[in-house]
């Protein structure tokens, strides 16, 4: 599938995933390719008065600044501290909606935003649907920059493959937090994601990792045949 159409199911996507937002929401807003349609859209919405009294709380800096230039008006989750919807994409999705994300470097601003979210809507073109979390792409995880390669070591231990993020320059890529990511890839996927988010999580200098594990309250899924809806089971 050429990158042209791949951009055209990302929209599709988006824009079922906006057709749900109603006057008067606070809204998560993602961050990635996908989100950007989405937030896009909701501009236009937002211009066009077909929304009205939209607040939108930002994952990342790159997305505060696609949403001042289209007019949405912002606020902090300090401010607006529970949020009626938060749409975002994904990098990997599995059957039960449990999700890899993170590797537009933005996750841990993502997973405490969408966490404070009543409803999160998930929009991915079918690419990204996986059986087994790990079997599309690595696992981000964000670390300090004290001591990194300490963490990267660790994080081999487990039995991954883990490689510095960085720039096209050969620098480490910073998150918006100051931190940096490590990039694991798993060769036969992730076979306990919840028994590995919690070895991570618990480590000294993990700040956070890219498994979120039922938090999707559904998945809009754009593909060949049209976009379907996946609920995450009860």
């Amino acid at each position: 599938m050429g990158e042209e159409s791949v951009e055209k199911l990302k929209r599709l996507a988006a824009k079922h995933a906006v057709d749900v937002v109603q006057s008067g929401m606070i809204l998560g807003l993602g961050h990635g390719s996908t989100t950007r349609h989405a937030v896009d859209i909701l501009g236009e919405r937002v211009n066009s008065g077909a929304l009205r009294d939209i607040v939108g709380v930002p994952t990342s800096e790159y997305t505060t600044a696609q949403a001042r230039a289209l007019g949405i008006p912002l606020a902090t989750l300090v401010e607006q501290p529970v949020l009626d919807l938060a749409i975002d994409g994904a990098d990997e999705v599995d059957p039960n909606l449990n999700l890899i994300k993170g590797l537009g470097g933005a996750l841990l601003r993502e997973k405490i935003v969408e966490s404070a979210a009543r409803r999160f809507v998930v929009i991915v073109d079918e690419s990204k649907l996986v059986e087994r979390l790990g079997t599309r792409g690595p696992l981000p995880v964000e670390v300090s920059q004290f001591a990194w390669e300490v963490h990267l070591r660790w994080l081999e231990s487990l039995g991954c493959r883990a490689e510095l993020r960085r720039e096209a320059d050969g620098a480490p890529f910073v998150t918006d937090n100051g931190n940096y990511i490590i990039h694991c890839t798993f060769l036969e996927g992730i076979a306990d994601p919840a028994a590995l988010g919690r070895t991570l999580i618990e480590h000294p200098g993990i700040l956070e990792h890219g498994l979120f594990l039922g938090m999707a309250t559904e998945v809009v899924v754009a593909g060949a045949d049209g976009v379907r809806q996946m609920v995450r089971p009860k």
